[in-house]
């Protein structure tokens, strides 16, 4: 799943990871590939994470994760970071999600009364970003469906979501709904549609496996 959306990332852009799943995404990557990777505490140019033994303690993405330095990575403030986001310079987000609605609403801030870390800065990198790909497991750890009819949790932002990817699914947020593209191989489309809470669209022409 983590592999599969690496795909995403293209020569040139400017891309933000976000906490969790998505940070993992960096591990993944060509260490040939000129991308400029985004943290949101003030890092442009993020290089791949380290182990406890090699890093630097000073030097951490947003998430916590110890990184290293590309020629030509820059540092500043938070508001520099954040006027980035608001600009719309980044090319694409990879968030992480609580619940993606068939219209492409995102929760991922807030489960009440059980999970609540805060905002951060999700609500601007999903509002802003020219592109926002969710990676998320596709069901919750009771086996409830986070892609769903609609969200029953606070919004982080509404009708922001481009794709998301699953460890069942590839799938496309569009205006007529959520178009499966690609199943996760040893699975059956059948299966993937009753793991679903949301209505999915088949194509007439399939879907191929990742």
């Amino acid at each position: 799943m983590i592999k599969r959306a690496t795909d995403e990332i293209r020569p040139g852009m400017i891309v933000n990871l976000g906490i969790g799943l998505p940070t993992r995404v960096l591990d993944h990557l060509d260490a040939n590939l000129a991308v400029c990777l985004h943290s949101e505490n003030g890092i442009a140019g993020v290089g791949p994470s380290l182990s406890n033994n090699d890093a630097d303690r000073n030097l951490i993405d947003a998430g916590g994760t110890y990184v290293s330095t590309l020629p030509g990575t820059s540092f500043f403030d938070s508001a520099v970071s954040f006027s980035l986001v608001r600009r719309g310079r980044l090319d694409l987000t990879v968030l992480g999600a609580f619940q993606v609605a068939a219209n492409g609403d995102l929760a991922n801030w807030k489960i009440p009364e059980l999970f609540t870390p805060g905002p951060g800065g999700a609500i601007e990198l999903a509002q802003k970003a020219r592109r926002v790909v969710v990676l998320t497991t596709h069901q919750d750890k009771r086996g409830r469906s986070k892609i769903v009819k609609e969200c029953s949790l606070p919004l982080t932002a509404a009708g922001c979501v481009d794709r998301i990817y699953t460890d069942m699914a590839v799938l496309d947020v569009t205006k007529k709904g959520i178009v499966l593209r690609e199943i996760a191989e040893g699975l059956s489309v059948d299966e993937v549609v009753a793991a679903t809470d949301a209505t999915l669209i088949v194509p007439d022409t399939g879907v191929v496996t990742f």
